[in-house]
């Protein structure tokens, strides 16, 4: 009998730009956003959906066995700010924030959340990303610190 590995382990990522400036306008946006789910499946990491804002992002994921978070962030912030510089989308160079938020996901609330993250647009005419971010940390729990 041979053994294999299972898991399932959803990951809402959210993470911004440099100085949360509001710097992907609509069509990068859209491209970056075609972009992480090919990176994804290149990767061989399962991305249920995204949302790609003006100044952050929003990732549904299921870890692989084989990656751990803090590779997964590396891979995903560091090939698509490279690809965005090279790609000539902004009129600028282009980075991402130092840091990240990464919160479980129960399957029960998989469609919750990914209701909630394709519905980014509207929600951000009311809140901030900072808002936003900040509810996250403190609805899980933790301390928001200040940049």
């Amino acid at each position: 009998m041979s053994l294999h590995s299972y898991s399932k382990c959803w990951l809402h990522i959210i993470f911004g730009t440099l100085n949360k400036e509001k710097i992907l306008h609509k069509e990068a946006r859209v491209k970056l956003s075609e972009y992480f789910y090919e990176y994804s499946k290149e990767k061989n990491i399962y991305m249920k959906i995204n949302y790609v804002n003006a100044d952050h992002t929003h990732l549904l994921i299921d870890l692989p066995t084989s990656l751990s978070i803090e590779e997964v962030l590396q891979l995903y912030k560091g090939s698509s700010s490279n690809w965005i510089n090279k790609s000539d989308l902004l009129n600028t160079k282009f980075s991402w924030g130092r840091g990240y938020g990464v919160f479980s996901v129960s399957e029960s609330a998989v469609g919750r959340v990914c209701e909630y993250i394709s519905n980014q647009g509207e929600h951000h005419r009311v809140k901030s990303f900072t808002e936003e971010y900040k509810e996250f940390i403190t609805k899980y729990g933790m301390k928001y610190i200040d940049d």
